[in-house]
């Protein structure tokens, strides 16, 4: 993998525009010293599982989900708000691409930032290399890995406190 950086723009049109349920959801979580969890939601099913796997560790104390998509395209909305102000932001990426690690190192002081790559947490037989499509891998067995992704970060995140 190279280390080189290339640097490009986004342009997003409307940053004005937030969402209702985002602003008293943001607010309410800055209120009560959450910690925001990301996950990607790629198309493959890598995504799937990170995204199964954020909802589950979004479930715990001191944890919430939160919403990627308004924290990366809204920087005046309460959402990106309570990612500034977190003490710490995770992030559970799909894979090595890093996808949304790269993207928040944008929007957060990067130590701010806990990140996973949910693929090295679970594909230690490389048995998923080759699958795409998420429904390729029966609901039961994706329910399975992301349990076990979700147990993985929340026994590295007590590491942290």
């Amino acid at each position: 993998m190279s280390t080189q950086k290339e640097r490009f723009n986004i342009e997003i049109e409307n940053i004005k525009a937030v969402c209702p349920l985002g602003e008293v959801v943001g607010a309410q979580m800055i209120d009560e010293n959450k910690i925001p969890v990301i996950s990607c939601e790629g198309g493959c099913f890598r995504g799937e599982v990170a995204r199964l796997a954020a909802h589950l560790v979004g479930k715990q104390e001191p944890f919430m989900r939160g919403c990627h998509g308004e924290m990366f395209t809204a920087p005046k909305s309460a959402m990106a708000d309570w990612a500034q102000k977190a003490e710490k932001v995770i992030v559970i990426d799909g894979c090595f691409m890093r996808c949304h690690g790269r993207i928040m190192e944008n929007i957060i002081d990067k130590k701010n930032m806990i990140q996973f790559d949910a693929l090295s947490i679970y594909n230690k037989n490389n048995k998923y290399t080759d699958i795409m499509l998420y429904d390729e891998v029966p609901e039961k067995e994706r329910k399975e890995l992301a349990q076990k992704i979700a147990e993985n970060v929340l026994s590295d995140l007590q590491k942290f406190n």
